[in-house]
């Protein structure tokens, strides 16, 4: 889950060195996923309206039910 994450963001950004994703596991089945990027690339990985990042969310989902899990991201400023 982090890998992908990490692969989209990097692609959307300009500066894809700033991309950080911090995982903690906050139960035994919830994954909470902290994206940080640089302070010029947050409105690209939010995108208008927040669609960019609701997208990202949605397959993050996917992603984590796969495996039985339950998948929260947070893209800190």
């Amino acid at each position: 889950m982090k890998e992908f994450v990490e692969f989209i963001a990097k692609h959307l950004v300009d500066s894809p060195d700033d991309v950080n994703i911090d995982v903690a596991e906050t139960s035994e089945n919830t994954v909470e996923l902290s994206l940080k990027v640089g302070a010029d690339d947050v409105g690209k990985v939010i995108g208008k309206q927040g669609k960019t990042a609701q997208a990202m969310r949605t397959l993050l989902t996917a992603i984590a039910a796969k495996n039985g899990k339950r998948a929260i991201l947070k893209i800190l400023d």
